[in-house]
């Protein structure tokens, strides 16, 4: 189990120098003739100078993934590290650092809201089988 004093230590780095991606993007998918699919992206990421602060991140969350920043052109920024966590894991991070977090809040409740969706009420879906018996189709 990860401690308080942890979760909020690692929501105040999120708070500071963390970023949220929960937004839908256009994939087309070459599997399946090149159709283009509306498909969430859903991310949460620490980028930091400090690669031990980095690992000690996802040493106490045990999920999510670590590496260095590469740039695509030479770049004159310094050398960063990133800690990130993507969909499933997002939401446990987002429900993890929920009660600490002040700045991004909105952002990680919208992560919260797409994957809580309320349970739909049954009382008034048809059971297909029964109709088809009724009605003779």
């Amino acid at each position: 189990m990860i401690g308080t004093d942890n979760i909020g230590y690692v929501a105040g780095l999120f708070d500071a120098q963390g970023c949220v991606t929960c937004k839908q993007k256009k994939i087309k998918r070459k599997d399946r003739g090149g159709k283009t699919y509306n498909q969430w992206y859903i991310r949460c990421e620490i980028t930091l100078p400090n690669k031990t602060t980095i690992e000690w991140i996802h040493e106490v969350l045990g999920f999510g993934w670590s590496a260095e920043k590469k740039y695509h052109t030479k770049s004159k920024y310094k050398k960063q590290w990133r800690w990130c966590c993507g969909y499933r894991d997002a939401l446990l991070f987002a429900k993890l650092i929920w009660p600490y977090i002040q700045i991004k809040l909105h952002q990680i409740e919208n992560i919260i809201d797409h994957y809580d969706v309320p349970k739909v009420d049954r009382k008034n879906v048809i059971d297909l089988r029964d109709y088809r018996e009724k009605h003779g189709r």
